[in-house]
């Protein structure tokens, strides 16, 4: 007889043991044993993946939450001091998704032995100078250590010159001043790291070389050498730095001295003193010329003499006589009319942007004493917030455009320049601007944020533009020419700024955030380089170039950032300068 189905009394099977034993063999022989191999293999793995699957799941979660509980870096922000305006300071609910490599190379801080005391605390002995507190939790650690390595890769490849390139190892140089170096000094100093700003120092007193002729930019230098002088002789309480200051600022002097009106020319030769206008145009930037009175009237009060800053300070009591529409400012002017180029663009980003900036740090710096650099920086606001400000059609982000040139048309393009704005309303606010200024900080701020997080690689492009109407497909988009990213300081300074006057926590997150992409995206075996796209992780493109502003401003402000004490470097006694270089403030 041919059986040619299995039936199974459930009842029965539940009555009697022998019977339940045989229904298990007949299910084993029915179903197991009829399997094919490839069927019995596919089943064993599938149950591996399954089980390993369960196995990284619990090791995943269990090393965020002990992640979580050591950094705090997901919770809620604190309430700030201003009116929200419905902004809410919180981390993106895509924030997660962004996977960023660990850092590998954090070392605890072996500065211990260092004195601790408040920044703003001058030591009680002439030359020992302002002393800071070495660095603290795992995070300002790990910028401290990304500066070392940076630092490294210049000592080894490129000492004494302007810039590293830390692939192929060289150097490159643009003044043949030791940018980096003089750029550094502060840094330096306020990372505790003694050992190498003496060795800097060092190089300061027997290399530091004026004599060559060379033309050189009067903006840059001036806030990058004579700030960065200034600066280590007020922290260091070293006069050496203060002589080297003099030493520059009389070399840049025929600038303004040989400049038929009160605006200086762009470039003069350090040893013929020759000056004159950029090769490419009878102009100046209005920017520059605008940007270096903090630089000039600290070397003048100094050094105990008025000349410096009353020939700086002409230029601002220059362009205050001016039309300016809405107080806002074109992007040239020319040293030969001390008028402003007809028909070029208005703009807060490139050219544009430390005008601004200059005219309230001025008169921070003066101890609020000189009216119009304050009525003319409130004029400036109102100007870009009704000529300038616009928000985007999708995700209501607030942006800053331009004004073109001619027709002054608006242009919906923002460079990553503009992102210092933010901070400079927030210290505003803080001496005494409107509480308007701070909602705006506060709304540019998560614009600035979304031009990192809306990247693959969590680094803001160069530059990007904003569409004007709902059915664009992206609010925000960036052109391939402008996805390039130096290294720039300017957002990681307003996060510092936001955080100093609001205690919000959240902008630690988020500057730790790109702190993180920063190691993972630029960092290679000499230091950390340029990269000319932020679009595709996987195609980067580095560049082979360090700016000295990375060691002077980014590292600075992220170091700063991340401190358990946010007023480490107190903005109620320094002013600091576009190239990050804190100068002290005079209440007169």
């Amino acid at each position: 007889m041919i059986k040619d189905h299995v039936s199974l009394n459930f009842d029965t099977v539940l009555l009697t043991g022998p019977i339940q034993k045989y229904s298990c063999r007949s299910f084993y022989r029915r179903c197991w044993r009829q399997l094919s191999k490839l069927q019995k293999l596919i089943f064993y793995l599938l149950t591996s993946v399954i089980l390993i699957s369960l196995l990284l799941w619990f090791i995943g979660t269990s090393r965020n939450l002990e992640e979580l509980s050591e950094t705090n870096s997901l919770k809620l922000p604190q309430p700030t001091i201003w009116p929200q305006d419905n902004i809410k300071l919180s981390l993106p609910n895509d924030v997660d998704a962004v996977k960023l490599n660990e850092i590998d190379d954090v070392e605890p801080s072996d500065q211990k032995e260092q004195i601790a005391a408040p920044a703003s605390n001058v030591a009680a002995n002439p030359g020992e100078g302002v002393q800071f507190m070495p660095a603290t939790g795992h995070r300002q650690t790990a910028v401290l250590n990304a500066f070392k390595h940076a630092w490294k890769g210049y000592c080894s490849y490129a000492w004494g010159h302007d810039h590293v390139k830390p692939i192929s190892r060289k150097y490159q140089d643009w003044f043949n001043l030791g940018l980096t170096i003089v750029d550094s000094l502060d840094t330096l100093w306020i990372m505790n790291l003694k050992k190498e700003f003496d060795e800097a120092r060092e190089w300061v007193s027997t290399s530091f070389n004026l004599d060559r002729y060379k033309d050189v930019n009067l903006f840059e230098t001036t806030i990058r050498v004579l700030g960065g002088f200034l600066s280590a002789y007020h922290l260091s309480g070293d006069s050496l730095f203060l002589d080297k200051a003099l030493d520059i600022g009389s070399r840049l002097m025929p600038c303004f001295t040989k400049s038929p009106s009160p605006i200086p020319y762009s470039d003069v030769n350090l040893i013929s003193h020759m000056a004159h206008s950029p090769k490419w145009s009878p102009d100046s930037s209005t920017a520059e010329v605008s940007t270096i009175q903090l630089e000039f009237r600290d070397l003048s009060r100094s050094a105990g003499t008025q000349h410096f800053e009353t020939v700086s300070f002409k230029v601002s009591e220059h362009i205050h006589t001016l039309e300016k529409p809405n107080g806002l400012v074109p992007i040239y002017i020319n040293p030969n009319t001390g008028k402003f180029h007809r028909g070029s663009e208005i703009k807060i980003g490139a050219r544009g942007d430390s005008y601004y900036e200059y005219l309230l740090k001025q008169w921070i710096q003066t101890g609020k004493s000189i009216d119009f650099l304050k009525d003319d920086y409130l004029e400036a606001i109102d100007g870009i917030i009704t000529q300038l400000v616009r928000t985007s059609p999708k995700r209501n982000l607030t942006y800053i455009g331009e004004l073109k040139a001619g027709s002054r048309n608006f242009h919906p393009k923002m460079d990553h320049l503009v992102c210092y704005l933010p901070g400079t309303l927030a210290l505003g606010v803080h001496y005494g601007m409107p509480s308007s200024h701070m909602r705006l900080a506060e709304k540019l701020m998560e614009t600035c944020y979304r031009m990192y997080a809306d990247q693959p690689t969590f680094l803001s492009p160069e530059i990007v533009y904003f569409g004007t109407k709902v059915d664009v497909n992206q609010d925000m988009y960036v052109n391939i020419n402008d996805a390039h990213s130096l290294l720039r300081p300017e957002f990681v300074e307003s996060l510092w700024y936001m955080y100093q006057i609001s205690g919000n926590t959240t902008y630690q997150d988020w500057g730790w955030l790109i702190f993180q992409a920063f190691e993972r995206h630029t960092k290679v075996a000499g230091g950390f380089t340029s990269i000319g796209n932020v679009l595709d992780p996987e195609d980067t493109r580095p560049q082979d170039m360090t700016e000295s502003f990375f060691f002077a401003e980014t590292l600075k402000y992220l170091y700063l950032l991340m401190s358990d004490d946010r007023h480490m470097l107190s903005i109620d006694k320094y002013v600091v300068n576009s190239e990050g270089h804190p100068l002290p403030i005079n209440n007169r």
